[in-house]
């Protein structure tokens, strides 16, 4: 990987400041306010009962990390908007280096997210029993953001600057709907049955480990692998027409 190439884009990104406060500010502030607000909340799981904030901040973690990883088609889309793909193209820059590096900025801005949720959720006296439930929550957090990264590289290579604010705010909001990371989903039923088969479910389910919830099973698997291969093949499709415009 071009190294220099990563730190520019990372350089772009803490620079960006519009864009990095939003990224990053949005799912912190709307946990500090609502978990703020019932602290002293109980949630009954059932077979026994959590804190408010512990519950609200697993949830916000695949959350945010979704939202600071997508919100990097409107970089993608604002790049190509000025011609910055197009000089790229006559660098000795390989496409296969432009697809990482985008993907790796994605990443550490959903990394840097998950931090500072949790970090606020300790700071409101959140706590889980075990390193290995931090450790096995983050991790599957970070791979069920493979398929939205896909998809945030094939739509700021499909969508303008005007229609990638809409785009995201939409495709956020029907992630999160049907992910079950605003409410619950139905046990049964078909939302239920709607619901798994989209990648942000099973973000639901894996930020759900850090309280007791399981990993994955066959399914989620399947599906983030699917939507994963599916979105990345038409990425890839999208920066080659793309790219092939004079």
């Amino acid at each position: 990987m071009n190294l220099t190439y990563v730190r520019y884009e990372l350089l772009r990104l803490v620079r960006n400041k519009r864009f990095f406060i939003f990224s990053l500010g949005f799912p912190l502030v709307l946990f500090l306010t609502i978990a703020g607000s019932n602290k002293n909340t109980d949630i009954d799981l059932g077979s026994y009962t959590i804190k408010f904030p512990l519950y609200y901040m697993v949830s916000m973690a695949g959350y945010g990390a979704m939202i600071a990883a997508i919100a990097g088609g409107a970089r993608i889309a604002a790049e190509r908007s000025v011609g910055w793909n197009r000089q790229l193209r006559l660098t000795p820059l390989r496409p296969r280096v432009y697809f990482r590096t985008k993907v790796l900025t994605s990443y550490i801005m959903a990394v840097v997210s998950i931090a500072l949720l949790y970090i606020a959720g300790v700071s409101y006296g959140v706590r889980i029993d075990s390193a290995e439930r931090w450790l096995g929550m983050t991790g599957l957090i970070l791979v069920g953001l493979a398929p939205f990264v896909a998809l945030v590289v094939l739509a700021g290579h499909l969508l303008t600057v005007d229609s990638m604010g809409p785009a995201l705010g939409g495709g956020s909001a029907f992630f999160g709907f049907l992910g079950g990371q605003w409410f619950p989903l139905p046990d049964h039923g078909a939302l239920h049955y709607i619901g798994e088969a989209v990648p942000s479910y099973w973000l639901t389910q894996a930020s759900h480990v850090g309280i007791g919830g399981g990993a994955w099973g066959g399914l989620g698997w399947l599906v983030i692998l699917a939507w994963t291969a599916v979105a990345g093949g038409l990425a890839a499709w999208a920066y080659r027409r793309d790219t092939g415009r004079v």
